[in-house]
């Protein structure tokens, strides 16, 4: 599919230079059809609807699961990423120590700081790799727990020294947000050196608010004792009560079919439009906006010199120059100290000429 075709799907972008999927990734119009005749069949048969309600949760756990490389009953389907940690961290013994990043996105953090865990923290910077495994080498950290993508300033994680780190220390559990990563990429959960990740779906996944999941490795399980259970996590049948795997202590409660639906119809999308297209898409994109930001002195040092590269970027700027962006319908975010940009597939090289325009006309 052609990037002008997938363009024509999203209507925001007629309007705008949309660059805020960070915030919240943009519906689009197969997406709407389908929620409205999804919507228009519970209005018209009720409690009819409730077997293909089940059967769409189920498919969205295979989507979930062949998407992103996983063990279909290792997937957990949640509403949100904050939710399935909390959750997780409800089994986790309280005696082990943690290492987090500082100023990391606050769900993230908050769920271990406020259950007592010790908790170290490492810098973000240039060195952050290097910082990470001389701390867990030397404090006998048990837990790293981080975002693959730093919410503010788009920094990434390098993945292969996640593999490393994880080989070099095998019982360290590796506890990772994707909300701000999973979609962007052709990603393998299966190769990596992640033993839990989460994400919610609303971002980069383009299935609204409402939806997300948690992935688990082999042998998580041993190391959480959940209590979490309902109904729903034994498939409403009794006898099944102490017969629940992991995974589906995550799920005590009834889901709801039109986001999670919404969910495995994004991810059928994208699909159809191809991981590694999207990925190079992404990278394109990411490439020519480094490029330009850098060439008008607008990021910082650390996202200049550091390498992998997300889609996401935080240039200075003060709220008279996201003025200037928002008054030329180029929708952004202030974050931290600068000024919030990201790129996905849908967006074009096009865009970021306007937006370098309008940075270069301003300054």
């Amino acid at each position: 599919m052609a990037i002008e075709q997938i363009r024509k799907q999203f209507p925001v972008l007629r309007q705008n230079i949309y660059v805020n999927t960070p915030v919240l990734g943009p519906f689009y119009d197969d997406l709407l059809d389908w929620r409205q005749e999804r919507d228009l069949d519970f209005l018209l048969k009720a409690s009819d609807m409730r077997g293909q309600t089940l059967a769409t949760i189920s498919e969205t756990r295979t989507a979930v699961s062949e998407y992103f490389d996983c063990k279909r009953e290792n997937v957990a389907l949640v509403n949100n990423f904050s939710t399935g940690l909390n959750m997780l961290l409800e089994g986790v013994a309280k005696n082990r120590k943690v290492l987090l990043l500082a100023n990391d996105y606050p769900s993230v953090d908050w769920p271990f700081m406020s259950r007592g865990f010790e908790i170290l923290y490492a810098q973000i910077d240039e060195n952050l790799e290097a910082t990470i495994a001389h701390i867990i080498a030397t404090e006998e950290v048990s837990i790293l727990a981080l975002s693959l993508v730093q919410w503010q300033t788009g920094l990434k994680i390098d993945l292969d020294f996640l593999v490393a780190l994880k080989s070099r220390h095998p019982n360290l559990l590796i506890i990772a947000d994707g909300t701000q990563f999973l979609g962007t990429t052709n990603f393998s959960f299966a190769n990596s050196g992640i033993d839990v990740l989460g994400a919610s779906a609303y971002k980069w996944l383009l299935a609204g608010y409402g939806s997300g999941f948690m992935m688990f490795k082999d042998g998580v399980q041993e190391q959480c004792d959940l209590k979490t259970i309902g109904f729903n996590a034994a498939n409403a049948v009794p006898e099944k009560k102490n017969d629940i795997r992991f995974a589906r202590r995550f799920e005590p409660g009834h889901l709801a079919c039109i986001n999670f639906g919404s969910l495995k119809f994004s991810l059928d999308f994208m699909s159809k439009i191809g991981k590694d297209t999207i990925e190079a898409q992404n990278q394109k994109l990411a490439r020519k906006a480094k490029a330009a930001f850098t060439e008008l002195g607008l990021l910082h040092a650390v996202a200049i010199t550091r390498r992998p590269q997300s889609t996401i970027f935080n240039i200075k700027g003060d709220t008279a120059l996201f003025e200037t962006l928002t008054n030329n319908d180029v929708v952004c975010a202030q974050r931290g100290e600068g000024i919030r940009m990201g790129f996905h597939f849908y967006n074009s090289e096009n865009d970021i000429d306007f937006i370098c325009d309008l940075l270069k006309k301003h300054t």
